[in-house]
């Protein structure tokens, strides 16, 4: 290092010491780059990685989770929370503890969102191989589990010498803020990398404030897709996730309302605009709504906004005109040019301002804009329907989703933040939900995560708490995802930050068994009832189970229940747990649905099936051909 003043430091304590000197400002405000991290101690990382982090517990408080897979998950949700201005990270042993982040990584990888990941490897010299949980591949001993990573990150690194973390350490959280190329990063630290020493160099441990790039947008993309809008007779605006990750939802709502352009949302980006908004026209796509999928079939021109444009939000491309012209505003190129899209490569915020300048003399046709209102009022009427817990008389099937929904959205909080994934659910909260304030909605269906709901929440509550401590953070969760992972209701307890959980018993993955009736098959290893038993199908003592990890809980009959129990739900001083029955047959939202290609068997004994495939290819041939 020559005359370079140097500090001797294993790579750990450096890894550590770094990324406490790492900050960020968010309006004006400086703080801390990374909120600490989550963590589960195993003989992979606790010698060297925890002893780094004991010694900086302050600057980076440690929450030990009980999954290294929920772990990761509510990093996630905190980031999401943060709108992608922070991030935490998750760390694990090597092994088994390290695999069960996969997961965790597609979702961050999936929906763009930011996650540090610092695990456990095999030994760098292999001296003492094979470690226990090491598996062993004979012809090409450089692999280890952690290569499976790979696939599901942005950044992805193995640190054989503590050297190689001043320039690794930095490009992993440069990743992490790049809004073009967002996604998880990943380290694998061998166990004896980790407490090697080395002369670092004291500027690596320097402070350094961070600011996110707004990238702009190029000046003749702007003008071409300028000229393509005020040549629409019927545009359309569909909203995504990275309207909010841009803080552009300002520079959305006034271009929207100058130009009198209807909106409609993703999933993602559900919360853009508020309910009562006379231009939010609803959410697109297969879980959608009628008057955003009929606008979107007639649009002539649709300008898509920080969109990955998924499946979901496209009817697996045939919720639009084949004659539409897309303009896609993204500040990711491969995004920004899908399925012929015109790209407009560049930060939302600047690109809509930048879009505003050049229309000053374009207006909306009359005609289109009563076409949209006609369109929202029909929706709205039939939300207030199917959210409805007037029923027949003398009915006593259970509460349907969407009345649940409606009953929370009537008595929480404008501010309060609602988390749902997988499942029924996302599909009927992005449906019936009405947003009374922006950003309030974190529906994870990107990847579509089962358990991402309680742990998610957990990381999101963190997030919350720093700014909005008086609001709550609300889970919708089925009896499926529960059970697939719900020990962070412990975690939150443990931790003091606080959940409402609403646990909806169905009595299985009845979505599933809905899509596979509707397919033609018959019901079958979906609800418990339809699976293979040894005894009596029964229930769960939800309320029993939630109250064992120390939540506050209670069971309701009915919806008029479930709105009294919610105001106990707030007044509690711990996470709270609402368990109800749900009906797994009726009451699902079947209006507002757009297309969705799903398998269906070319060949079949069972004339339900043939029957679908029959319609699955007469819908085909409403697809928009793309690339």
């Amino acid at each position: 290092m020559g005359n370079q003043a140097t500090i001797r430091l294993t790579m750990a304590q450096a890894l550590v010491r770094h990324l406490a000197a790492q900050f960020i400002e968010i309006d004006g405000e400086r703080v801390r780059l990374c909120a600490g991290g989550f963590g589960i101690f195993g003989h992979g990382n606790v010698t060297c990685l925890g002893e780094a982090l004991e010694a900086h517990r302050e600057e980076l408080p440690l929450w030990r989770g009980q999954n290294e897979q929920s772990m990761a998950m509510a990093a996630i949700g905190y980031a999401k929370q943060k709108l992608r201005q922070r991030f935490m990270f998750a760390t694990s042993s090597a092994g088994p503890g390290t695999t069960n982040m996969l997961t965790s990584a597609g979702i961050a990888h999936t929906n763009r969102l930011p996650l540090l990941m610092l695990c456990g490897d095999a030994f760098a010299t292999r001296l003492p191989d094979p470690v226990l949980q090491q598996v062993e591949h004979f012809n090409d001993p450089t692999i280890s589990v952690n290569d499976a990573f790979k696939s599901v990150t942005r950044y992805w690194d193995r640190i054989v010498h503590p050297a190689q973390l001043i320039q690794s350490l930095p490009r992993a959280i440069d990743t992490l803020l790049d809004p073009a190329d967002c996604g998880p990063a990943f380290l694998g630290l061998p166990q004896d990398v980790q407490g090697w020493a080395f002369d670092y160099p004291l500027a690596f441990f320097e402070e350094k404030t961070h600011r996110i790039r707004r990238q702009a947008p190029d000046e003749l993309e702007i003008a071409d897709a300028a000229d393509m809008i005020k040549a629409a007779e019927r545009p359309l605006i569909v909203a995504g996730g990275g309207v909010q990750y841009s803080r552009a939802v300002s520079e959305l709502t006034g271009f929207a309302e100058k130009f009198g352009i209807p909106v409609v949302e993703t999933i993602a980006g559900r919360a853009n605009l508020v309910y009562d908004n006379p231009l939010n026209c609803g959410p697109i796509g297969v879980t959608g709504s009628n008057s955003a999928n009929a606008l979107a079939s007639e649009a002539d021109v649709v300008v898509a906004v920080g969109t990955r444009l998924q499946d979901f939000t496209t009817g697996s491309w045939s919720a639009f005109s084949k004659d539409a012209r897309i303009i896609s505003i993204n500040a990711a190129r491969h995004d920004a040019a899908k399925h012929r899209s015109m790209p407009v490569v560049g930060d939302a915020k600047l690109s809509l301002s930048a879009l505003m300048n050049k229309m000053t003399d374009y207006a909306t046709p009359q005609s289109w804009r009563e076409r949209a209102a006609k369109e929202r009022e029909d929706w709205d009427s039939y939300l207030d329907v199917n959210m409805s817990t007037v029923t027949k008389e003398g009915s006593n099937r259970p509460a349907s989703y969407a009345q649940v929904i409606g009953a929370i959205n009537r008595v929480c909080d404008p501010n309060d933040r609602v988390v749902a994934a997988a499942g029924g659910l996302p599909a009927e909260v992005t449906a019936n939900w009405r947003t009374h304030a922006i950003g309030t909605v974190d529906v994870e269906f990107g990847f579509s995560c089962m358990g991402y709901e309680i742990s998610g929440a957990w990381g999101a509550r963190m997030g919350q708490a720093e700014t909005e401590p008086d609001r709550e953070t609300i889970v919708f969760i089925g009896d499926g995802s529960y059970l697939m992972l719900n020990s962070d209701i412990y975690s939150s307890v443990l931790s003091g930050m606080k959940l409402i959980i609403v646990v909806c018993d169905n009595g299985g993955f009845a979505v599933i068994n809905k899509l596979q009736n509707n397919t033609g098959n018959t019901s079958y290893n979906n609800l418990i009832k339809d699976c293979n038993l040894a005894v009596e199908p029964f229930a769960v003592d939800f309320e029993a189970h939630a109250r064992s990890m120390g939540a506050n809980a209670e069971t309701v009959e009915s919806v008029a229940q479930l709105e009294e129990a919610f105001a106990r739900a707030r007044a509690s001083d711990r996470t709270y747990v609402i368990c109800l029955k749900t009906d797994p047959y009726e009451g699902w939202t079947d209006e507002g649905h757009a297309w969705w290609e799903v398998g269906i068997p070319e060949v079949s004994e069972n004339p339900k099936v043939a029957s679908a495939r029959k319609e699955l290819d007469e819908n085909r041939k409403q697809q928009r051909v793309g690339l």
